[in-house]
């Protein structure tokens, strides 16, 4: 008691020179506005905070700007965010404050005596919420500038998604914080709700485990880093392929080739094999080229100007694995290999290179007066000689057939006439019979 009783004399001791400072000068002030514009003591302090808020504003704009200046000439990186996080918050709680004291000032002129007890816990809440957008800002403007950092500071990048995850971290924890003691400010007690939090917990996790499992999805991607953003990333085991746009808590946005989004539940990167080709040393040319069985004598000779034109080019990495062998006997040629490594990993200049390894290999070929093998058929006759052979027996055959056939069209010749005879030596005598019958009828007739 004592104690408190000598911190509260302290106060009033210094409160003492601040209400005769307010006394020698706002007073007559207050009295000499009252005498000229006629305006009650309330209206008064109205206008007198209006132009205490505006000059604080101007001269807030004023430092800040300063400081600024002064924070890019620096090599700190702190500064640069501390005045960025400090710009916009510090005037909204300059104007959220001005509108809370005219509220007060309109309330005790009105006996409104129960609003200035809101008007108090207002207050805290809105200097609570600007320093949550401050400190917000300032963790934003901080990942930037380490992520790019400006020249002239001698400050290493740091890692996008690294510098991202921590952002996001640092955020969420201003946010807890500030939610839980703007709770606080309202009378609502924290052990009921860290009591409740541990109990609905389970309830909670049993029904957001997806988004759980994405959460913690997400956390291994930061931990372990596979990929990060702007890095070109497939998966063998799905259909996922494309360049990495951002790494959310609980989705991952894929720009496809054909420039469409593709939005990956962090979960499923814990189960699938993902290959992130952006992290390759070097791209690699295989090929395989085959030469005319015709040109066999020309194999060694080629191989060998091959391998020496790729000992030379400028692009291709001679540290690497270089293999230039003629390697199998094909059904329709003879086939060399060619299996280098690039310098460059960027997917157009590779395909650029490839092609100018290709038409060198195609000029030495013809060089050597050697020609490409194009997929063929040959056919093998085993002895002339005996193809002509048969060829005679063939037209003896043919001429047997032939005169076999011309004896038997004789002999049916020979039967047709000798039947067309007998049948012409018959026909009188049937005509003679008819005509006998034919005579016999009229004698018929005329007896009748």
């Amino acid at each position: 008691m004592a104690e408190q009783s000598a911190t509260e004399a302290a106060a009033d001791k210094l409160a003492a020179p601040a209400e005769e400072m307010i006394n020698q000068w706002v007073e007559p002030l207050r009295q000499w506005v009252e005498q000229t514009f006629g305006l009650p003591l309330w209206g008064i302090n109205l206008a007198l905070l209006l132009l205490a808020v505006l000059l604080l504003h101007l001269i807030e704009r004023v430092v800040l700007s300063r400081l600024a200046t002064h924070a890019e000439k620096s090599r700190n990186l702190w500064d640069d965010a501390l005045v960025h996080g400090l710009r916009h918050p510090l005037s909204f709680w300059l104007y959220s404050m001005g509108v809370l004291l005219a509220l007060g000032i309109i309330a005790g002129q009105f006996s409104l005596g129960g609003a200035e007890k809101y008007l108090g816990t207002a207050r805290q809440i809105v200097t609570l919420l600007a320093l949550a957008w401050a400190l917000i800002r300032m963790v934003k403007r901080f990942e930037a500038l380490r992520t790019m950092p400006p020249p002239g500071t001698n400050v290493n990048a740091m890692d996008a998604t690294t510098a991202s995850a921590i952002s996001k971290l640092l955020r969420a924890v201003v946010v807890v914080l500030v939610g839980l003691a703007i709770l606080q400010n309202l009378g609502v007690s924290l052990s009921g709700v860290l009591a409740f939090g541990g109990v609905g917990g389970i309830a909670v996790g049993f029904a957001a485990r997806d988004l759980l499992a994405n959460f913690f999805g997400a956390l291994m991607i930061h931990l372990d880093r596979p990929f990060k953003v702007g890095d070109w990333i497939r998966s063998p085991d799905r259909e996922i392929e494309g360049t990495v746009e951002d790494i959310g808590w609980r989705l991952t946005r894929i720009r496809t080739f054909d420039m469409r989004p593709l939005y990956v539940p962090n979960a499923i990167f814990t189960s699938i094999s993902v290959e992130n080709p952006s992290r390759m040393y070097n791209r690699r040319i295989f090929e395989t080229v085959g030469l005319r069985y015709e040109d066999a004598a020309q194999v060694g000779p080629i191989v060998a100007a091959v391998r020496e034109m790729l000992e030379g080019h400028d692009e291709i990495d001679q540290t690497r694995t270089q293999i230039v062998n003629f390697t199998t006997y094909g059904e329709h040629s003879l086939n060399f290999f060619v299996y280098v490594f690039t310098r460059t990993t960027d997917w157009v200049k590779y395909h650029a290179i490839k092609q100018d390894v290709l038409l060198r290999v195609h000029d030495i070929i013809r060089e050597h007066d050697a020609q490409v093998a194009l997929p063929g058929q040959r056919l093998h006759f085993a002895d002339v000689l005996s193809f002509e052979g048969r060829h005679h027996e063939h037209d003896a055959e043919a001429e047997n057939a032939a005169a076999s056939s011309d004896t038997q069209t004789r002999g049916s010749r020979r039967r047709s006439d000798s039947t067309a005879a007998a049948t012409s030596s018959s026909a009188p005598v049937r005509r003679g019979d008819e005509a006998s019958d034919t005579q016999e009828t009229p004698d018929a007739d005329s007896d009748a």
